[in-house]
Parts: C-alpha cells; sequence; structure tokens
C-alpha cells in the first residue's frame, strides 16, 4: 500500500472503485485517506459532505450489498461463512446490521428480495460533485384516478433513510398478477402529519381494479389530479442525497414562489421502467396535487 500517494482532483472518483477491491480486508479510515494523501479529517469531512455517510458507514453498506448479491445467488452459502466473509465476528452481528440495512433477516431476503435499491444508495462509481437538477415542467398535468399497490410504511424524520427497503420489497416481488404491464413505479407520499413530522409512504406499482396484491403489500387508491411536475435529473451518485436536496428545493424554494396552491392529496415520485439511479442524466418525475 502507498501511503504518501499524491492528491487527486476528485478523490472520491478512484477511492471508490479501491474499496470495492478491497472488501475483504480490513479497513480503517486512516488506510483509505491514505490512498489519496489526505488526512483522515480532511478526507472524512469531504467523503460524509460527499455521500451523506462516514467512510465505515459506507464500507459497512458495500460489504452488505455485496452479501446480499451472493445470497440471492449462492443458495447454499452458509451465514455463517457469510458473515466472516463480510467482515462480521459472528453471524449474529451480521444478521443485526444486514436487518438494519434491508429491513429484513437475510434469511427472508433470500426468499424474495432484490439488490438493486440499496445498491443505488451505495453506489460504487461516484461522478464529480454537482448540484442536483431540478426543474419545472411547463405544463400541468390532468390524470385520471389510478390504483397502486406495494410494501407501505409509516416515516419520520429519524426513519425515512430506510425507505430504499421498501424498493427492495417491491422490485424483489415483480411481477405479480394484476400488476399493470407498464413497468412504471411510484414513490407515494400519504397522510402527512405535520404536527408529528410523519409520512406514510409507499413504494408501488399500477394494478388493475381485481389485482390481489402480495399478501405484505398494501393498496391505494390515487384520485383524479390535476399535477404540476418536477423533473429530477440525476447525475449518477448516491440516490438518496439527490432525492432529499431536490425534494427540499422544490417544498422550500420552487412551490412556494410560485404562483400555485397546493391541493389536499397524495403526491408522489414517478419512475419509468428504463429507471437507473446509477445511471448520469437519469431522472424521476415528482407530482404535486395543485389546483387547476
Amino acid at each position: 500500500m502507498n501511503s504518501t500517494a499524491p492528491p487527486v482532483l476528485d478523490p472520491l472518483s478512484s477511492v471508490a472503485v479501491w474499496i470495492e477491491q478491497q472488501l475483504d480486508q480490513s479497513l480503517t479510515l486512516e488506510l483509505v485517506a491514505a490512498q489519496v494523501g489526505l488526512s483522515p479529517y480532511h478526507f472524512s469531512r469531504l467523503f460524509t459532505a460527499r455521500m451523506g455517510r462516514s467512510v465505515m458507514a459506507y464500507v459497512r453498506g458495500r460489504r452488505l450489498v455485496r452479501g446480499a448479491r451472493r445470497l440471492c445467488d449462492e443458495p447454499d452459502l452458509k451465514l455463517v461463512d457469510l458473515a466472516f466473509d463480510c467482515g462480521f465476528e459472528s453471524q449474529e452481528a451480521f444478521t443485526r446490521a444486514f436487518k438494519r440495512l434491508f429491513g429484513v433477516s437475510p434469511g427472508r431476503f433470500r426468499s424474495g428480495f432484490a439488490v438493486e435499491p440499496i445498491e443505488g444508495q451505495y453506489p460504487m462509481n461516484l461522478t464529480p460533485a454537482q448540484n442536483t437538477s431540478v426543474s419545472r415542467l411547463p405544463e400541468l398535468v390532468a390524470m385520471p384516478a389510478f390504483r397502486v399497490a406495494g410494501p407501505s410504511r409509516r416515516f419520520d424524520e429519524a426513519t425515512k433513510s430506510e425507505i430504499p427497503q421498501l424498493w427492495s420489497a417491491l422490485i424483489g416481488a415483480l411481477p405479480f398478477a394484476g400488476q399493470v404491464q407498464s413497468w412504471a413505479t411510484y414513490g407515494v407520499v400519504s397522510i402527512a402529519d405535520k404536527a408529528e413530522g410523519c409520512f406514510q409512504y409507499m413504494a408501488g406499482v399500477g394494478v388493475e381494479s381485481t389485482c390481489v396484491p402480495p399478501s405484505n403489500f398494501s393498496t391505494m387508491e390515487i384520485p383524479a389530479a390535476t399535477y404540476v411536475v418536477f423533473r429530477i435529473t440525476l447525475n449518477g451518485t448516491a440516490l438518496q442525497p439527490q432525492v432529499k436536496e431536490a425534494l427540499a428545493s422544490i417544498w422550500g424554494e420552487l412551490i412556494p414562489t410560485s404562483d400555485l396552491k397546493v391541493a389536499d392529496g397524495p403526491d408522489f415520485e414517478l419512475y419509468d421502467g428504463r429507471f437507473d439511479p446509477q445511471q448520469p442524466g437519469a431522472f424521476i418525475d415528482f407530482h404535486v396535487p395543485v389546483e387547476a
């Protein structure tokens, strides 16, 4: 290991690849920072500002994502062996960490979940930092009522970082009988409790009126409404920080300074069937109901 490597213009672009290659090794903040010739303090501030998590939290997340992929790909893999391979001292410690990230135990995950949404939260390849792009589409959009189904939970500020768990559960169950075959997906926010800072979030797909979804899924009727649409264009870095920044801009700046009056009803993120959170230029259309 070369601890005197010269600084690079964007340390995160190269160090993410290096971390991926070293996941089987014992890693520390000091070792990672040394790869780009920065002090642990300076590098930690840079990394956390860009990624929204500490260096070692990112390392643990990448190990767990890789472990989750192996669960899906290696049906005979023993959990105790996977725990040691992921750098945990025991199967119990691995199971606790896995459940915190994915919302379910490793055994349950193996029986019908997907890695992709968590992969988007812990990307391996990083692009240079840039502000999230948010633009209001010029026309209001009138949409008829439709029905969605998917996993749903109540969140607050302390727990909303766990939302990707719902997407993992949804994608792992697709397709199912009665699903509308457009492959669009919806992140629906409803029943917001402003006093408590709580909201209900569903990761869902459109379904037919007669659909009986999987037993752990909820259904919701989205009423006919007129929407203002804000397009969030992604840059290929971690999804969660970009969405957080975009929503802060929409609710804190774009809507208050517009001539629009928000109507009662759920708002939702719309992802088309080709959405890839790690592809620069991918976009999310965020729909907010307004009075026409």
